[in-house]
């Protein structure tokens, strides 16, 4: 695949060179000149262009006619929406990628059309939600397109839910329940007899707004 990758940071370093090293032909766009000097240097001339990845005119010298993929991961996210927006209108990108700092931001990148949103506090924060003893709700994948969403949740030990069937438990009008992964047991499908244990991790496909009924359903937590 050619991949167009606007900003020479640090991320979009590492980023192009695990690429590169993957046998893809990619392109850094990076407008601070010395950086461009310092890439060349590591990566090789024919990997950067220093040029601004929110102009069309640079976009269109790095070839984004013909790129698969754009990802942005410069560190403005107002940077980064511009550019992945010149890039899927002007010049009809298949898959556009974005970096988020602010959280925020990611619902109006979503509704602008961008195909990933990458935040790195949220993934900061679901790890260390894990790690926590307060078992809440883990957002795993956002389906756009369906408007639905995968989550994970844990089952705490003080949960109702503990020794009942599924079928039994009042889940959320049009929640799926696609996966249990125990640690005796492992990953299961479950069915409607299955069994929950405490410590079990219920993966979950479900709309939006019902997240939090869902989450005060397995783990006894109050909605807020």
């Amino acid at each position: 695949m050619y991949i167009i990758v606007v900003g020479g940071g640090e991320i979009g370093y590492y980023l192009s060179k695990a690429l590169l090293s993957g046998g893809h032909e990619v392109l850094i766009l990076e407008k601070d000149s010395k950086r461009c000097e310092a890439i060349a240097d590591e990566l090789g001339k024919s990997v950067v262009i220093c040029g601004d990845g929110c102009q069309a005119r640079a976009l269109e010298d790095s070839g984004a006619g013909r790129a698969d993929v754009l990802v942005a991961v410069t560190g403005d996210d107002e940077d980064n929406l511009v550019a992945c927006q010149v890039a899927k209108h002007k010049f009809k990108v298949n898959r556009i990628i974005a970096r988020i700092k602010n959280p925020k931001n990611e619902t109006i990148f979503k509704k602008l059309g961008i195909d990933i949103t990458v935040s790195s506090t949220n993934l900061i924060l679901a790890h260390i939600e894990r790690e926590l003893p307060v078992y809440l709700l883990t957002p795993l994948l956002a389906l756009r397109g369906e408007m639905l969403e995968v989550v994970g949740i844990k089952i705490p030990p003080h949960s109702n839910v503990v020794g009942k069937q599924i079928k039994d438990i009042p889940l959320p009008e049009g929640c799926l329940v696609a996966l249990v992964i125990s640690e005796k047991k492992g990953a299961q499908i479950p069915i409607a007899y299955t069994t929950l244990e405490a410590e079990d991790e219920v993966i979950s496909v479900i709309k939006p707004e019902a997240k939090d009924e869902l989450n005060a359903v397995l783990t006894g937590q109050g909605r807020g």
